[in-house]
C-alpha cells in the first residue's frame, strides 16, 4: 500500500488533491449526503464513516479542492500489492453543484498520472454504475476503456442488485 505520508498534494489544472483530514468532516458529510451522490455513496451515518474512513488504511482517501481551496469531492483509491495482480482501483464523487465543470476530469487525471508515474501501476480499474453515463463519458474522456458488465454487481438503496460497467486503463493507453 502507498504510504500515504509521501502525498502532500497532487495539483492540476483546476484542482488540489490532498489528504482528507479531520477538518474535511463537515464539507465530505454534507457532499455525500446530497441526494445524486447519496445515491451512488449510500450510507447510514455519514459522520461515522468519515471517522472509518479517516482510520482505513485499506485505500488512499483525497480531497478535491477547487480553485479557491474549497472542498468540492473525494477521490480514493486502493491498491492490489500482489505482483501477479498488481494494479489500482479509483472511486470518486464531486459536489452535485460543481458537475460538468472539469473537476472530476481533472482529478481523475491527476490521479492517474500519479499511479502510473509515481506507483509504477501499469493497470487501473473503475467500475461506475451502467446507468451512470455522466461518469462513464468522464472516465472515457480520461483514457479508460469498457471491459465488460459486472452483472448484479452492487446493490441499490433499494435492496435491487444494478450491473456495474468494469473499464480499465493501461500504462501504455495514455498518449
Amino acid at each position: 500500500m502507498t504510504d500515504t505520508a509521501k502525498i502532500v498534494e497532487i495539483s492540476g489544472e483546476l484542482v488540489r488533491l490532498r489528504l482528507i483530514t479531520e477538518n474535511d468532516r463537515a464539507s465530505i458529510v454534507a457532499i455525500r449526503s446530497t441526494e445524486e451522490v447519496q445515491r451512488r455513496w449510500r450510507g447510514e451515518d455519514l459522520d461515522a464513516e468519515f471517522t472509518e474512513d479517516l482510520d482505513d488504511d485499506e485505500a488512499v482517501r483525497l480531497a478535491i479542492e477547487d480553485q479557491t481551496g474549497r472542498v468540492i469531492g473525494l477521490i480514493q483509491f486502493g491498491e492490489e500489492e500482489d505482483p501477479d495482480y498488481r494494479h489500482a482501483s479509483i472511486d470518486i464523487y464531486i459536489d452535485p453543484a460543481a458537475h460538468r465543470q472539469g473537476y472530476a476530469t481533472d482529478a481523475i487525471s491527476c490521479l492517474v498520472d500519479y499511479l502510473f508515474d509515481e506507483e509504477g501501476h501499469h493497470r487501473l480499474i473503475i467500475d461506475p454504475a451502467v446507468d451512470n453515463e455522466a461518469a462513464i463519458g468522464c472516465y472515457t474522456k480520461v483514457g479508460f476503456k469498457p471491459v465488460g458488465i459486472m452483472r448484479s454487481y452492487e446493490r441499490q438503496g433499494n435492496g435491487q442488485w444494478a450491473d456495474g460497467l468494469l473499464m480499465d486503463m493501461l500504462a501504455s493507453d495514455r498518449t
